[in-house]
């Protein structure tokens, strides 16, 4: 069962196939914690958890996975928000960035 929520031009949704994997790994593989981390790692990862992505229009702009058992525990890893899209109003704008 996947999650979706709206909030003016910013939406979240737990759908793994609306994750953009070359978004996501772009990112991973240039941030300290995952630093040339190989794409296949990364797919691995997302279909090992709990994933959330951050979008404004159709482009993905953010994103973070909950690695749990669905019951008690979760740990929250790879959470990042493009840089662009940092302190926006999600009220208000365009997703042109």
């Amino acid at each position: 069962m996947s999650v979706e929520e709206h909030r003016g031009k910013y939406w979240l949704s737990s759908d793994l196939a609306k994750m953009d994997v070359d978004v996501i790994h772009g990112y991973l593989t240039r941030v300290y914690w995952s630093e040339g981390i190989p794409r296949d790692v990364v797919e691995r990862s997302m279909r090992n958890s709990l994933c959330f992505g951050v979008f404004c229009g159709t482009k993905q702009v953010g994103f973070a996975r909950a690695i749990t058992d669905f019951a008690t525990f979760a740990y929250v890893a790879d959470v990042f928000v493009l840089e662009q899209h940092r302190g926006a109003d999600w009220r208000h704008g365009s997703c042109s960035s």
